[in-house]
């Protein structure tokens, strides 16, 4: 059931990890580590059932576990977890991610033979470059495949290394048939983004704390630019980054709703466009 006043919801970019690193993801925050820049508590610090029961009494009806490498030797045990994860849980959309070493390609592949419908790829925390040689298999596997791709690759909430939509218009000159969802809609570089996506079908952007208080007052989204979003609806996704968010799940939804862009843009948004890319049917997730 529904929570009250929300709709139904998929939610594509949600964080489910094992313990020991989703604690260490709890202390960067807690500590306002460099890449935040600021305070950041986390409201969902509850334990992975609690987690799991809060989704579903706010009405989502399929979310990611969406884990991420930041070194070598990370990623295929991270795969492994989120499999188990996945198989446990009937609405959890099976989740993977890869790293720039020897061997990416073949546990990438590995993973989609498994039953991975979508990847994690965190350019900001991975500090790695999409050009990395060590990738180049791995991209031609995901392009073959067409399994999302969930990126962080924008500079926001600060640059990293190899963050930036030159990376990613660098990536689809090489890789075009890559099917990519831009994570927090690339803040803060909103309009590069949203041009790419307007220039790449197969582009897409979710909405993961854009348009929140907490996001407005450091990234505010250009308001000039909402005919243009509104044009891409079909490709715009929710995300929330739930659980590691500084504010109630509730406010996400309603930042996305109070854009004003009309109620079947939020349907799509909320639900049917995530529906239709990973062939989510009414009766199943």
């Amino acid at each position: 059931m529904t929570a009250p006043d929300l709709p139904e919801i998929i939610d594509i970019h949600t964080h489910f990890m094992p313990q020991r690193v989703l604690d260490k993801v709890w202390a960067y925050f807690d500590s306002a580590g460099p890449l935040l820049g600021r305070a950041w508590p986390i409201t969902y610090r509850e334990d992975e059932g609690g987690r799991l029961a809060a989704l579903r009494a706010l009405g989502v009806r399929a979310f990611t576990s969406l884990n991420y490498a930041h070194r070598p030797g990370m990623a295929q045990w991270l795969n492994d977890w989120s499999s188990e994860f996945a198989a446990r849980h009937d609405d959890v959309l099976h989740s993977a991610t890869f790293y720039p070493e020897p061997g990416a390609a073949e546990y990438t592949a590995a993973a989609i033979e498994g039953g991975a419908r979508i990847f994690k790829a965190h350019v900001q925390v991975g500090d790695y470059s999409l050009a990395d040689p060590l990738l180049d298999d791995v991209w031609r596997v995901l392009e073959r495949s067409r399994t999302p791709i969930v990126m962080h690759a924008g500079n926001g909430p600060a640059p990293g290394r190899f963050t930036g939509p030159q990376a990613v218009r660098d990536l689809l000159q090489r890789h075009p048939g890559l099917v990519l969802v831009i994570a927090h809609m690339g803040m803060p570089d909103y309009r590069d983004f949203l041009d790419i996506c307007d220039e790449h079908p197969d582009v897409h952007l979710d909405t993961t704390m854009a348009f929140t208080d907490f996001t407005e007052e450091m990234s505010p989204f250009p308001r000039e630019r909402l005919d243009d979003l509104a044009a891409l609806g079909d490709r715009v996704l929710f995300g929330s980054d739930f659980p590691n968010i500084p504010y109630p799940y509730e406010h996400a939804v309603e930042a996305v709703r109070g854009l004003g862009l009309g109620a079947q843009w939020e349907r799509k948004v909320l639900h049917d466009n995530a529906a239709r890319l990973f062939g989510i049917s009414a009766s199943q997730v």
